[in-house]
Parts: structure tokens; sequence; C-alpha cells
């Protein structure tokens, strides 16, 4: 007997039905790709076109500061003074395209500056490095004191732009002066007598740029050199560098009493001199001394002399007045 052909008929609709799933399943699985490159910006629709677009997303600033132009502590600046912008700025996208430009508008402290080009490089201020930075700008000549804010405008190399906004910078037009200088005396250390281990401490009115004081100081504690010179009416103390070759730019104290009998160096040889800063005050303390035993001095009041080479933060030039140092005379050291 032979087969009736009908018996063929179920497993070939079983064969149409299993090629309709597969065929309906890569269907979905094309339009979810399609789905997820129109969400992620890598395609887009265009009519009835679907048109490949890389880079849908545009930059993001992630950080941006104003510095002087001297460098040193960032973030501050006076009426009149130069400075740069920095910012950091970062593209995304399906492929990024790339950060293309970054403007900022800084008529907040320069009036007319509505879009000053940030040029991509490598930068670093404060300890911290930049990708995009300005020319050297300069502020309104007249410049109230406070916070002023700045936006910054960024674009990729596929058209996309952001503007963000909320960035600031301290104007401060306040001359930084000399508010007190005081000595003391290593436990131990004779009274009197400058020896390794005595510190003097320079206080200011407000904080002091360290870079002022010392090329790329940053206010921690580093070596340097003092030198106290032996005078037949009152020694004085100067401070250099640890080279002993430059001069810092704390100015000079007269001591008001003989402290040596002969002009010595502390911290040139044997345990450095050492300077640390701490908000408004830098403290010395005294290394190795390369004479002799010192005298015990008298009890007059230490008059400093500052230096205009010292700045604030802002860039404001240090007072040169005198400052005597307050409290009832006593013997320094």
């Amino acid at each position: 007997m032979t087969s009736r052909p009908e018996s063929r008929l179920p497993r070939r609709r079983t064969r149409l039905a299993v090629i309709a799933v597969t065929t309906a399943l890569f269907g979905l699985i094309a339009l979810s790709g399609v789905a997820w490159a129109l969400y992620t910006g890598t395609i887009r629709s265009s009519g009835d076109q679907l048109v490949a677009a890389p880079d849908w997303v545009a930059p993001t600033v992630a950080s941006s500061l104003i510095g002087k132009t001297q460098g040193g502590v960032p973030g501050y600046i006076h009426q009149g003074g130069t400075y740069n912008v920095y910012a950091n700025v970062s593209d995304t996208g399906g492929p990024a395209s790339g950060v293309s430009s970054v403007n900022g508008n800084l008529s907040s402290v320069s009036t007319g500056l509505t879009s000053s080009s940030l040029p991509a490089g490598s930068y670093s201020i404060g300890g911290t490095s930049y990708g995009f930075r300005s020319a050297s700008l300069t502020a309104n000549a007249t410049l109230a004191e406070g916070t002023d804010t700045y936006p910054l405008s960024s674009t990729d190399s596929a058209g996309n732009a952001r503007t963000q906004s909320g960035y600031s910078v301290i104007v401060d037009n306040t001359v930084p002066t000399a508010s007190d200088i005081q000595t003391t005396n290593k436990s131990g250390n004779i009274a009197g007598r400058p020896d390794i281990g005595d510190t003097v401490i320079y206080t200011f009115s407000e904080a002091i740029d360290p870079n002022s004081i010392l090329a790329n100081w940053t206010g921690a504690s580093t070596n340097i050199v003092a030198r106290i010179t032996d005078s037949a009416s009152s020694d004085s103390l100067t401070l250099f560098n640890a080279t002993n070759v430059t001069q810092l730019p704390l100015g000079s104290t007269n001591l008001a009493g003989n402290y040596v009998t002969a002009s010595a160096t502390f911290g040139l040889t044997g345990t450095a001199s050492t300077m640390v800063q701490s908000g408004n005050t830098i403290t010395i303390t005294l290394g190795t001394a390369s004479s002799g035993p010192a005298t015990a001095g008298g009890t007059g009041a230490m008059i400093w002399s500052p230096s205009a080479t010292a700045t604030d933060r802002a860039a404001n030039a240090e007072s040169t007045a005198t400052r005597t140092e307050t409290g009832t005379a006593d013997k320094d050291f």
C-alpha cells in the first residue's frame, strides 16, 4: 500500500511555522538594534531614511577656574589684574566626535568680553592639570570686591553645543599688610639666644600667596637659610632660599638687640632651617648655626620691614609699612 501524500502536510506546516517564527525573531532583533542606535545617537531618522550620526551628545565642562597670570593660588583676581581661564571639557557620543571649541563669557569681570576662546593644550595651575586655557585677559580697572560668576560654552565636531554656568572667581582689591612678628624659644634652649629649633613667626593681615615668596612653593615645609647680621647697635634677620643665594621677600627685621657675636647663617650646613605656611602666618624654624654660641640679646621690640614683592592670592602687593612686635618688650628667641 502506498502512503498518502497528505501525510507529509503536518511536517511541512511545522517547518514553515519554524521559518516564520525565526524570521520574526530576526526582525525583532534588527528593529531593537535600530531602536538602540536611535536612542544612543548612533543613527537618526531623516524623513524616510536612517542617517548615520556618530555623535549627538554635547560636550560637558567638568571643571573651570580663573587664575591670575602670576600663577600660584588660583581663584582670586584684583581689579586691573591679568588672568587666564582654565577648563576641563570632555565629549561623549557613539563614538564621540571630540571637543571643537570652548568659549567663556567673562563680561562680569571684563566688560565686553562675551566670547573668549580657550584653546586646547596642556596646562597646570594650583597643582591641577587642565586641557583648555584662555589667553591672558585683563580685568576691569574698577571692579567691586566679591564673587563674580561666568558661563562656558562648548561645541563638539558634530556641532552639538552646551552652555554651563556657575563658575566663579573672587575679586580682592585689599592690600595685605604685616600684622605682627614674634619669636619662640624651643624648650631646653637658652632664652634670648637664637638656637636650632627656635622659631620666628610672621603674621599677615590675610593669607599670602606662597608662590610670591618662593617660586612653586605651596606653603608646605621647605628648606631655607636664615641670616642674622651682626651690628654694634642692633642685629638684623633676613631669609634666603636653600642655597643661600636669593633673599626671600619677607623683608628685613630689626631684632632690637645683639644676638650674635658675628654674622651667622642658620641651616646652611647641618640641619636646615625650614619655612611653613598656615593661614595668615609663615613660621621659620632655625637650623644649625654656622658659628659658635651666640649672646643672649636684650629686651627690645623687633621691627619688621616687609617687602612689596610678596603678594596675596589676588596678586595685591604687600604694604611696606613697618610693624613693631606686639606685646611687652621681652627677650626674643
